[in-house]
C-alpha cells in the first residue's frame, strides 16, 4: 500500500486517516512538485523580437497591415 504525506517539523505526516504501527519500517521518496504555472506574458516572452523586417509603424498601424483598415 502507498501513502502520501508531507514533512512538518522534521516528521512525516501522513494524509487522511492513515496510521502505521509503531516501529513499522517505511521508505520515503521525495515527490517532485510541478513548477508553478507561468503567466501568459512569461510564456510568450520567447517570441519577443522574433518578427523581422516589419514596417517601422507596425505597432501603431497593426490593424492597417492585418485587416486593411485606414492608417492612424
Amino acid at each position: 500500500m502507498k501513502y502520501n504525506g508531507t514533512i512538518k517539523g522534521g516528521v512525516v505526516v501522513l494524509e487522511g486517516d492513515a496510521t502505521l504501527g509503531e516501529g513499522t519500517r517505511v521508505q520515503v521518496e521525495p515527490v517532485e512538485t510541478p513548477p508553478a504555472p507561468s503567466t501568459l506574458g512569461q510564456r510568450l516572452k520567447r517570441f519577443s523580437g522574433a518578427a523581422k523586417r516589419l514596417p517601422n509603424d507596425m505597432a501603431q498601424n497593426h490593424d492597417h497591415y492585418l485587416h486593411g483598415r485606414p492608417k492612424k
